[in-house]
Formats: C-alpha cells, sequence, structure tokens
C-alpha cells in the first residue's frame, strides 16, 4: 500500500511540472454570450450563419450583428526558471551521516532474540484475594 502511495505521489508531481512548465494558448470565438468555436493551438473559426434581421429595433444581439461577435485569447506561459537542487556533502556533513547511521545500524544489533528477564521466576503465592477484600473491582 506504501509503494502504491508513493506512485501516485510521484506521478501527480510529475504532471503538476509538467504542467507548470508547459506553455500554451487557446482562442475562443463568442456570438450572444455563447461559445460557438473554440480551438487549443490554432485560430477559433468564426460564426458564419446568418439569422433572419428582426423587424423591430431592439439592442438584443443576433448572429447577424456584426459587433455582437468576439474572440477572445488565452494564453498560457511557462514557467522556464525551475531551479535544480543541488547538494553538497561537505566534511561536516559527512561526518554526521557517517555517526548517524553507524549509531542506528548498532542500537538494533542483537535484538533479534527476544529477551524476557522474568521467564524463570514463579508468580508471588497470594492467601487471599486482595480486590475482592477491598472491594475494589475494575470495570
Amino acid at each position: 500500500m506504501k509503494v502504491f502511495f508513493h506512485k501516485i505521489v510521484s506521478y501527480i508531481l510529475t504532471f503538476a511540472v509538467l504542467f507548470a512548465t508547459s506553455s500554451f494558448s487557446a482562442d475562443m470565438h463568442f456570438c450572444c454570450d455563447k461559445l460557438v468555436d473554440m480551438a487549443v493551438f490554432g485560430k477559433a473559426k468564426p460564426c458564419d450563419e446568418k439569422v433572419k434581421k428582426t423587424e423591430r429595433p431592439s439592442k438584443e444581439c443576433s448572429l447577424g450583428q456584426k459587433d455582437c461577435c468576439n474572440n477572445v485569447k488565452f494564453s498560457k506561459t511557462g514557467v522556464d526558471d525551475i531551479k535544480k537542487v543541488t547538494s553538497e556533502l561537505t566534511s561536516e556533513n559527512y561526518i554526521f551521516l557517517h555517526t548517524f547511521f553507524y549509531t542506528y545500524i548498532n542500537g538494533f544489533e542483537g535484538l533479534e532474540k527476544n529477551v524476557v528477564p522474568f521467564l524463570h521466576y514463579d508468580p508471588p503465592l497470594i492467601s487471599k484475594d486482595i480486590q475482592v477484600l477491598h472491594e475494589t473491582f475494575l470495570i
């Protein structure tokens, strides 16, 4: 389960870095506040349909009007200033890591055998039941 969780997190972080460093643009064409066409890497096609003009003069949007359609361009630029982590191992860090791993590994030596110090001792003989005598019961 732990290995599976690490794989999922690594894939998510990989896609996050890929998305942060990539750039793309999207072009959208709106007519009457409705999305008509959308293109991710090219230009959106304008609407060619003509709608019958209404006889009454109103300010409502229709496809026949020229100023009703508009193009919106969305562009996401990639980040190029990602810094690589550099780790220099100085002599102080080397000494610290050497002593840490040495004490960590040697701290667990000899623990393969489970030692019980009171294994050969008999429990004390109880002549009276102390809990009943003092009327204290664990619930």
